[in-house]
């Protein structure tokens, strides 16, 4: 795979931590949740979208514990959106990957899963590492989204962090 023609994601400053609480919540190659699978379908929804997905960085690779209209279990990290969403607290948006020189010669937009539209909101642990993206992708472009459709994002991000955490919290 040849990367150019695009901007490979940078890592965190905290990535040594960040990627040490994620391993702390073993959730990593676990088999589906409902309530996660359920999180990215409202999300899907909410922007008329085809895929949604809860896609854990690890350090090589974004793994996704909750899927809607995607296979794939995982991508490589070098390639993924994602990882370019998780260095920010704010939510991420391309509108249209295809213009944008950061994503435009990428391999998930000129390849499957042909990601032109994606909004990707951190999930962001109560002590505050960027595990994840709760995200949204499109094979369509987007010339705008609504403020409405962004901050019921922030809140389905919230909902899932929360019920990860609390579901860490509750193993013994």
């Amino acid at each position: 795979m040849t990367l150019r023609f695009f901007t490979p994601p940078a890592r965190p400053g905290n990535e040594a931590d960040r990627l040490a609480r994620l391993r702390s919540l073993h959730l990593l190659d676990t088999p589906p949740d409902p309530v996660l699978d359920g999180i990215v379908k409202a999300a899907a929804a909410i922007f008329g979208a085809p895929i949604g997905l809860v896609s854990l960085i690890d350090a090589d690779r974004q793994w996704f514990k909750a899927k809607s209209g995607l296979d794939a279990p995982q991508t490589p990290r070098a390639i993924s959106f994602c990882g370019h969403a998780i260095l920010e607290p704010e939510p991420f948006v391309v509108l249209d990957s295809r213009s944008d020189t950061r994503f435009a010669g990428n391999p998930l937009v000129v390849g499957d899963p042909t990601v032109i539209f994606y909004v990707g909101v951190p999930l962001i642990t109560a002590d505050g590492h960027a595990i994840g993206t709760l995200c949204i992708i499109d094979h369509q472009p987007r010339g705008d989204i609504e403020p409405a459709q962004l901050l019921a994002a922030k809140a389905l991000a919230a909902r899932a962090i929360a019920h990860i955490e609390a579901a860490a919290a509750a193993m013994p």
